[in-house]
């Protein structure tokens, strides 16, 4: 029965809790609606409420037992702890906790007590929230009735104030549209108050002009000055406005009278300083010291009046025209005056350094030059003092000026004929003056610059005329005097001096050079092939390395272009050294002739060589091409077609339009052609050392042994003849073959090698005096020797026997390397 009771509980349980969670979120305006999670969770707690065990049944001896037990007793025991604690309160609630219950009627009747309790007491918390709920709802019934009204009140508004906005924003654009008129209109107002105030400017400018008082240096003045500047730069930039010609022009009056106010004191002030110099200096005679203070201090002390009105007008001039011109006329007034006034003084101090120095052209045009340069530079600081943008109106003035020095000084130099003063004028002009003083200062030197260099170019002229001229007549037309031509005479005599002078200190024992060991440059140490050891050193040089026994032309030759070299440009310098080179080469061959034929040709020889060889070292310093491009005009296409006219076959043709008119061919074919060629006098002075050398060494050759190369030359004619069919060949038959007559001619040829080689090595030591050059000079005799010796012997041992070579008696190569190397 328990059971059942249990089951009966449960099954109503479940079944109201699904009704009540049905009946919870039924309505769709739920004052609390479960979600899903609780909803979940209640029923999770059901399905564990029906796992707690119950029993099926109470045993009926136990059923004996409640009847003496209480109800709250009997049934803890029966039921769990949760069950009993829900009847015991159940009741307690029905006043039932002492009630005994006996039968299953009495059981019931508990139990629909129970129920309807237990109902009554859960309905009632339920009914008690339902309630509550019912107050809040109308409490929100109420608010939502305030918020109805107050949204139709807010409607009103909302209409009210639209209506009431929509006038405010029409008033408000009204208000805008006004205040932007007013702003046009006040802007057209101030625009046309500000285009009629440069018009207005006009009466009070006309009235300042137009005072007595008015004055340049006032302080309204360059104020006034602005403004009309200003007006007339709107009037002319708008000529559409009424009555544009007559304001303009009417501001151009004003403009005017203000530059004539301008100029009139400027010029007046300038006029003015002029003539008190000219009262205290009426000739314009003042000393160069008094110069300074008379024609300088005084204009500089002016200066500050009319500068800062000059400083208005150069603002103006590169705008306005009209200043420009007045500038220009400011500027001319103030050269002008500068003119007058330095013009007498110069001319008179000029006239002055001539008097002084008329003979020493150098310190004239150094001082002279040094005076002009003082000048520009006083005249430019003078100027910036008075304006400060320069004008080329200055330098003209100062060129002008210096004019009067180039004037002078031009005369005299067309006039001067050593070329050492001349030299040394162009050495003034282009060091000192352009280099030292014109590069250092271009800015106020530039007149001077133009006078310098005129006077540069027309001393060059100078130079490279009176260089000509001394090519012809010094060089080419040189006469030389016995003791020019008196070798080997002066070079042994000088040789003999240094000779003693050097016994002389030998025995003083002093420590001081020879005369013998003076040279021009130290010598050479080269080194020999192996690199081990230095070779053979010139201890002293021969008379003939000193300069001043050098032959005249060669020194003149060397001067002149030492000279020269500085002085003119790299383009006629090679025009000049090449002209002056092929005279002195002229001159030494000249030279070399005449003393051959009073002397011995090798002491011609050698003189050639030697100078030849200095003229060749002199020349390697000049850092220039020494050749000329000249150009010539080839005629020989001209003539043969003029042949060709003259020739009579060709007359009949003359106007016949064929191949062979002659006219034609000579129209055709006959233009001259136009040639240039190079001449190089460095290569020139090379040729004729070449071909001195190879004279020498010819001669020297010839000398030594020319009689045996005839015999040898003989042999091969008498070998030829015979290949060629002639007589058989035998030369033991030969009359001149003959070991005798080849005996005399060895030993001919040996003595003069003994007795000649000596002295031809003496005289290649007393002209040349370097022992490395004597060997290069000598080595191909040496060898020329030894090759004919060799040829010699070969010819002997081949066309003679051992008796025949007895008598023969030639030297064998070993005596002929001995000679030549005791000789060497």
């Amino acid at each position: 029965m328990m059971a059942a009771v249990d089951q009966s509980l449960l099954d109503l349980t479940d079944k109201e809790t699904r009704e009540k969670l049905s009946l919870w979120d039924r309505r769709s305006d739920a004052t609390a609606p479960l979600t899903e999670k609780q909803s979940d969770s209640i029923l999770e707690i059901r399905t564990a409420a029906e796992t707690i065990p119950v029993p099926t049944e109470l045993p009926i001896e136990d059923l004996c037992s409640l009847t003496s037990l209480s109800l709250s007793s009997s049934f803890t025991a029966a039921v769990p702890a949760s069950t009993e604690d829900v009847l015991l309160k159940g009741f307690q609630s029905l006043g039932l906790e002492n009630t005994r219950i006996e039968t299953a009627q009495q059981f019931f009747s508990w139990f629909s007590k129970l129920q309807s309790q237990m109902d009554q007491d859960e309905g009632a918390k339920y009914r008690k929230t339902r309630e509550h709920l019912s107050g809040y709802q109308d409490q929100c019934d109420a608010i939502l009735n305030d918020v109805n009204q107050a949204l139709q009140q807010l409607d009103s508004l909302q209409k009210q104030y639209l209506f009431v906005s929509t006038k405010t924003g029409t008033l408000h654009e009204a208000c805008e549209q006004l205040l932007k008129e007013q702003s046009e209109l006040v802007n057209l107002a101030e625009s046309i108050q500000q285009k009629l105030s440069y018009f207005n400017e006009l009466e009070n400018i006309n009235t300042k002009l137009n005072s007595p008082t008015l004055s340049v240096n006032s302080d309204g003045f360059i104020p006034m000055l602005s403004k009309l500047d200003d007006c007339i730069e709107y009037v002319s930039s708008h000529p559409n406005f009424k009555d544009y010609p007559v304001y303009l022009a009417k501001f151009k009056q004003c403009l005017s009278k203000a530059m004539h106010l301008m100029k009139t004191y400027t010029v007046n002030t300038l006029y003015n300083l002029t003539s008190q110099l000219n009262k205290r200096d009426p000739l314009g005679t003042a000393s160069t010291d008094n110069a300074f203070t008379l024609y300088y201090v005084k204009f500089r002390a002016a200066a500050p009046k009319v500068r800062t009105l000059i400083e208005q007008i150069e603002q103006r001039s590169e705008k306005i025209p009209e200043y420009q011109q007045l500038l220009g006329e400011i500027h001319q007034c103030y050269l002008d005056q500068r003119e007058q006034l330095l013009s007498p003084s110069i001319t008179s101090t000029i006239t002055d350094m001539t008097s002084q120095n008329n003979k020493d052209h150098c310190a004239l045009v150094r001082s002279g030059c040094a005076f002009m340069v003082h000048v520009c530079q006083d005249e430019h600081q003078l100027y910036n003092e008075f304006f400060s943008k320069p004008t080329p109106r200055l330098d003209e003035l100062l060129e002008k000026l210096c004019l009067s020095l180039y004037d002078v000084l031009r005369p005299l130099i067309i006039h001067v004929i050593h070329l050492e003063t001349l030299s040394e004028l162009c050495g003034i002009l282009k060091n000192e003056m352009l280099e030292d003083h014109v590069h250092n200062n271009v800015g106020q030197l530039g007149a001077f610059d133009t006078l310098v260099k005129q006077m540069l170019e027309d001393v060059q002229e100078r130079l490279v005329y009176r260089t000509h001229i001394y090519i012809q007549t010094d060089i080419i037309g040189y006469n030389p005097a016995p003791g020019d031509l008196a070798y080997p005479e002066k070079l042994e005599m000088m040789e003999k001096i240094a000779q003693s002078l050097k016994e002389e200190q030998m025995k003083l024992a002093s420590p001081e050079a020879s005369f013998s060991e003076v040279q021009l440059e130290e010598p050479n140490a080269k080194k020999s092939s192996g690199g081990t050891e230095a070779s053979r050193s010139t201890a002293s040089i021969s008379p003939a390395d000193l300069h001043g026994m050098w032959y005249p032309t060669v020194r003149r030759t060397l001067v002149c272009l030492s000279k020269l070299y500085r002085c003119i440009d790299r383009a006629v310098f090679q025009g000049l050294s090449q002209e002056a080179l092929s005279a002195c080469i002229q001159s030494l061959l000249k030279a070399s002739d005449v003393i051959t034929k009073n002397k011995t040709q090798i002491d011609g020889q050698l003189f050639l060589i030697k100078h030849l060889l200095i003229m060749r070292e002199q020349i390697a310093p000049f850092h220039t091409d020494f050749s000329i491009k000249e150009i010539s005009l080839d005629l020989k296409k001209t003539r043969d077609a003029a042949f060709k006219i003259l020739n009579p076959k060709k007359v009949p043709s003359f106007f016949r339009f064929n191949s062979h008119n002659a006219i034609l061919e000579f129209l055709l074919e006959g233009t001259p052609e136009i040639k240039e060629h190079y001449i190089d006098s460095k290569k020139d002075v090379d040729r004729h050392l070449k071909s001195s050398c190879e004279q020498f060494i010819q001669q020297q050759s010839r000398l030594f042994v020319g009689n045996l190369e005839e015999f040898l030359t003989k042999v091969s004619a008498l070998k030829t003849m015979a290949i060629q069919g002639g007589p058989t060949y035998n030369l033991s038959q030969q009359p001149w073959a003959q070991p005798a007559k080849i005996n005399e001619t060895v030993m001919t040829t040996y003595r003069v090698m003994k007795t000649k080689l000596p002295g031809t090595m003496q005289r290649m030591s007393l002209y040349l005096a370097n022992r490395d050059t004597e060997f290069i000079l000598f080595k191909p005799v040496r060898n020329n020797i030894q090759q004919v010796f060799q040829r010699l012997h070969a010819l002997l041992q081949e066309e003679f026997s051992g008796e025949d070579l007895q008598i023969i008696a030639c030297p064998s190569m070993e005596q002929i390397n001995l000679l030549l190397s005791v000789n060497k």
